[in-house]
């Protein structure tokens, strides 16, 4: 496949797409493969609207009617989760420019095993940062510590010759800013290999209805770090599109894979502008 100055949606089996895409076509790859749950994952959208035959019962007695208005889903079963993976990564490395970074967003039923794979794929000298991103909503488990962060693991194609951008990277605040003096509490501090950040609020802007969709503030300190403006971004796992979203917010290129239909309704709402393929 041709790229040019478009942005692209394909649709179809990231096996199949990205062997048709040339060598070093891509600065910045991230990819948020299923976490391999072992479950079917789905997110409803639900409606409430004042009904007095309604399901539920509100404030001052008024009673209210919950409609389902949409259904998403996508299958997290994989037998062999590092057999599916490992042609794509290899894939991923040949795609990077000389310059080029991946990052591999998973969690912990599958990050060891992952690491271990991208040490083999890229070697160990390209590994640059184990990333956590740690949050603070969801289940609350009783029999053992609540799990409340990802991983995320960073490659690079060239040890010791990759893009990286700090001064792009919006700054956060200091956890104790009166150990540091006004000035640089003012500023602000670069963040480090842990990253606090809340997922995407229910009720919020960002909300698709797809199921774990990732935050844009995620990303787009990624797309910030290890991409310029007009460079092009790779997502094979596509997803709801928030990484097509935070490089057109930032002036890159992306092109989106995703071989689940919901996925790509999702996107043809959330990214109008872009070329879809297939």
């Amino acid at each position: 496949m041709d790229l040019d100055d478009a942005d692209y949606v394909v649709r179809g089996d990231s096996a199949e797409v990205l062997p048709t895409f040339a060598d070093g076509s891509f600065q910045l790859v991230y990819v948020d493969p299923p976490f391999n749950t072992g479950k079917q994952q789905q997110r409803r959208t639900l409606t409430t609207t004042q009904d007095a035959d309604g399901d539920r019962t509100g404030f001052a007695g008024r009673r209210y009617a919950t409609v389902e208005t949409a259904r998403r889903a996508y299958s997290d079963v994989h037998d062999d989760y590092l057999g599916m993976l490992e042609p794509l990564l290899r894939e991923s490395r040949r795609l990077l420019t000389p310059s080029g970074t991946l990052y591999v967003h998973l969690d912990y039923r599958e990050a060891h095993y992952v690491k271990v794979l991208l040490d083999d794929v890229f070697g160990r000298d390209a590994f640059l940062n184990e990333i956590v991103w740690a949050y603070d909503f969801g289940g609350r488990a009783r029999d053992r510590w609540p799990a409340k962060h990802d991983t995320i693991l960073v490659y690079v194609r060239t040890p010791g010759g990759h893009f990286f951008d700090q001064d792009a990277v919006e700054r956060i605040p200091y956890l104790a800013p009166g150990l540091v003096g006004p000035e640089k509490a003012a500023r602000g501090k670069l963040p480090t290999d842990v990253w606090w950040h809340t997922i995407v609020p229910t009720n919020g802007r960002e909300k698709t209805g797809y199921p774990n969709q990732k935050p844009e503030g995620i990303l787009r300190r990624i797309v910030s770090a290890s991409s310029r403006p007009g460079d092009c971004v790779l997502d094979f796992f596509a997803g709801s599109g928030t990484t097509g979203a935070v490089a057109a917010q930032l002036g890159r290129r992306f092109v989106l894979v995703d071989r689940n239909p919901d996925a790509i309704e999702v996107m043809r709402q959330r990214l109008p502008e872009a070329s879809f393929v297939g």
